[in-house]
């Protein structure tokens, strides 16, 4: 995962998978987020 702070989030994304997108209001949030994303795209195939 890379990830970056922007103005009011922080946002990241799966290197393995770039259209895996998310944001978070902390970075604790984001990492849930990401794996709640991936897991949603995963069971989606």
């Amino acid at each position: 995962m890379v990830y970056w702070k922007g103005e009011k989030f922080w946002v990241g994304k799966i290197i393995d998978h770039p259209e895996i997108m998310t944001q978070g209001e902390t970075l604790e949030e984001l990492e849930e987020n990401i794996v709640d994303a991936y897991r949603l795209m995963i069971s989606n195939k």
